[in-house]
């Protein structure tokens, strides 16, 4: 037994091989026909003839790779575009530049938004950081306190003193001080009395690299003020200020207000009656500071 011929294999032929091929096999079946017609009998050709089975003429080789030279070339696009079209087979898209440039900017977009949004969380995280070691600078680091108050020589006036305190000069606080105001406690109310910065501006910016004093001098000429410690005026000075760790500041400022609050004994007072209502041990003093309130 003869075994059949191996057919090629067509994926690895190329356009020119295909055509060739598509030619001998139209050969060998022309051979194959002319041997058929030859082998039958003048009876059967005669009625092929006389009926309806007439056969057209045959095209020939060289009218067949005519045809193959003007029709495969359209054919072979069309089977080429039907397969691209297809979803998921071809990526030949990918080659084209206007695609290229379309997904290099969109990365583009997407990588420099999320550069924008990085940047701008560690901006945030930083002025956040600032401006918390700020406030802890402002209000742990920086002490101010009331050391005294004292009659001025007028008879009406009293000077009152404060002293602001930065323990650590190696990072120094600039400060700007606004005129201290002082209130006397009349009824359920406060009532400002006058007062002035004691030979200073009434607004100015200070360098706090240690302990620096100010002062304000003011009158409490005030009416019904009220007495809870007998003899004595309740009173609440205020000094606000402007704290920032630069002395060209621009939003890096954090606002402190202090406020004390202290019985004065007014001047030309009974100091006896007042020792004797008060349980003083010796001469009442001039005032007696209270914790904040």
């Amino acid at each position: 037994m003869n075994s059949s011929p191996s057919l090629p294999d067509l994926t690895k032929l190329t356009e020119a091989q295909k055509d060739e091929l598509i030619i001998s096999l139209w050969e060998t079946l022309v051979t194959i026909e002319s041997t058929s017609d030859a082998s039958r009998s003048p009876a059967f050709s005669a009625a092929t003839v006389q009926g309806t089975q007439i056969a057209a003429p045959r095209p020939s080789t060289n009218d067949l790779r005519k045809r193959i030279r003007t029709s495969s070339s359209s054919r072979r696009a069309q089977a080429r575009s039907a397969v691209a079209i297809r979803p998921g087979l071809s990526f030949e898209f990918l080659a084209s530049k206007a695609v290229l440039v379309t997904v290099a900017v969109v990365a583009l977009g997407f990588l420099a938004d999320l550069g924008i949004g990085w940047y701008q969380r560690r901006l945030v995280a930083a002025r956040e950081r600032a401006a918390l070691e700020l406030r802890n600078a402002a209000f742990s680091g920086l002490y101010v306190e009331l050391i005294r108050i004292v009659y001025e020589p007028d008879g009406r006036s009293y000077r009152a003193t404060l002293n602001m305190q930065n323990p650590n000069p190696a990072a120094p606080l600039y400060v700007m001080l606004n005129q201290a105001r002082v209130f006397a406690q009349t009824g359920m109310t406060w009532q400002e009395v006058p007062s002035n910065s004691a030979n200073e501006p009434s607004s100015r910016v200070v360098k706090i690299d240690g302990a620096r004093e100010y002062s304000v001098v003011f009158q409490a000429d005030v009416k019904d003020w009220a007495e809870l410690i007998p003899g004595y005026m309740h009173m609440r000075i205020q000094s606000d200020m402007l704290i920032s760790q630069s002395n060209e500041p621009k939003v890096d400022i954090v606002e402190r207000n202090n406020r004390f609050y202290v019985y004065l004994k007014p001047q030309g007072s009974n100091d006896a009656a007042i020792q004797r209502h008060g349980n003083f041990p010796g001469a009442p003093p001039i005032f007696i500071p209270m914790p904040p309130h």
